[in-house]
């Protein structure tokens, strides 16, 4: 077990970047350098599913790292 938890947190790494690159964020790049507007919208479809995948991979990344520093 000890020696596939390194492996097992360089994939889950490598989706988080993945998922996290996917994001689209709503900003544009004017925004960087202040001509950016700001409104809320409410997340749907992909843009919430990409989300959600971004918390349970960060989730499972920390879980694995503790669980790398423990065993």
């Amino acid at each position: 077990m000890k020696e596939i938890l390194p492996f097992l947190q360089i994939i889950v790494a490598v989706l988080l970047v993945t998922v996290i690159l996917f994001q689209q964020g709503g900003t544009a790049m004017g925004s960087a350098f202040g001509q950016g507007e700001s409104f809320h919208t409410e997340k749907r479809g992909t843009e919430k599913t990409l989300f959600f995948s971004t918390i349970v991979l960060g989730a499972v990344f920390v879980l694995l790292a503790l669980l790398n520093l423990f065993l």
